[in-house]
């Protein structure tokens, strides 16, 4: 595996030179996109060498926080360019790309080996509770939308619900952290780092340098790649750059589900979809005024329907505290049915 991702580090050089060699947009996205791979994949492992250092939960969201690294920074050059529409689709792709693909895989992979994994149901349950009273969020403001019609007043409300986010995220990073950080020990001491405290920094900040540089080459061939291919924004925002972009989580989830450390695989997935909801969206609203690209936080309604879906079934899935091979595929089959339905998307 790890030879498969240095092979991967190849396709750095390669999108860099085809873009300043201007190839073809489709080749220079696609050289891009897996490019990107592999240095998501090591700001993954650079952030767990770092994590087992500090006590699972925290692993879980230093997992979370800079797999979502590459979403952001995504995002933030797709902002820049005026691509709302493939901004929100790719915030859309991340919530159920996390919680149905990353998770589905990691839960396949794991009960492969296994009858079943068990995990701890209080901490996970309060984590996807929390995930699903922060989508009532993005749902309100499109309900608000159709009531009130007015460009300001949606930007207005829209960047109010962005603060009354990320003041949520900061209350359930103090429910993690502080008040009830006894439901998330469970898995403490079980690993080793292999790298030394200065390498995995290094390593993490030459990787999260890179994929901004790379996603800078990534967006500015979107557009040409939609009209060469005739894709729409919503199945390249919520599909091809959203797995992209949390290539990392697909990695760390599997790889910890793989060793049986489901805690942590759940938290990293769940953790990720909800710091999507509770701080890419509103940091990306937020920073849209300033670029010049003021974005609000009115989502279709097969992507409000997919994010709803996506979290209602992965709520299901955690009830028992136990997940098996079959739940994973279940939440893969979910997650294709939705896949086929933004590709058709006119």
């Amino acid at each position: 595996m790890d030879y498969l991702f240095i092979a991967l580090l190849a396709f750095v050089p390669l999108a860099i030179g085809s873009a300043l060699a201007g190839a073809s947009p489709v080749i220079v996205f696609f050289l891009a996109a897996l490019a990107i791979v592999p240095l998501a994949k090591y700001i993954g492992e650079a952030t767990e060498e770092l994590a087992v250092r500090t006590t699972p939960v925290l692993g879980g969201l230093l997992s979370a926080t800079f797999g979502n690294a590459a979403e952001l920074i995504i995002g933030v050059f797709a902002l820049k360019a005026g691509l709302i529409e493939v901004v929100k689709a790719s915030i859309t792709g991340s919530i159920i790309g996390n919680l149905l693909f990353v998770l589905g895989l990691a839960m396949f992979a794991g009960g492969l080996r296994r009858d079943k994994q068990s995990f701890n149901r209080t901490g996970i349950l309060a984590q996807s509770t929390a995930l699903f009273v922060a989508t009532i969020a993005l749902i309100v403001p499109a309900i608000y939308f159709q009531s009130v019609e007015q460009p300001r007043a949606v930007a207005v409300f829209s960047l109010l619900v962005s603060l009354m986010l990320l003041c949520m995220y900061g209350a359930s990073l103090f429910f993690s952290l502080h008040t009830h950080k006894h439901l998330y020990l469970n898995q403490v001491g079980r690993i080793e780092p292999r790298w030394s405290a200065a390498r995995a920094g290094a390593t993490l900040a030459v990787a999260t340098v890179a994929v901004a540089w790379v996603s800078d080459i990534l967006v500015n061939a979107i557009e040409p790649l939609i009209a060469g291919l005739g894709w729409s924004y919503l199945f390249v925002g919520v599909i091809v750059v959203a797995i992209v972009g949390n290539a990392a989580e697909h990695t760390s989830a599997v790889i910890v589900a793989w060793k049986n450390r489901m805690d942590i695989a759940l938290q990293i997935s769940i953790g990720s979809a909800t710091q999507i909801v509770l701080v890419v969206a509103p940091v990306l609203v937020l920073l849209g005024a300033p670029l010049g690209q003021p974005m609000n936080l009115i989502f279709s309604t097969l992507e409000l329907v997919a994010m709803v879906l996506a979290v209602l079934i992965v709520n299901f899935v955690v009830q028992d505290g136990e997940s098996n091979w079959l739940e994973g595929l279940q939440l893969l089959v979910a997650y294709a049915i939705m896949a086929i339905a933004f590709f058709l998307h006119p």
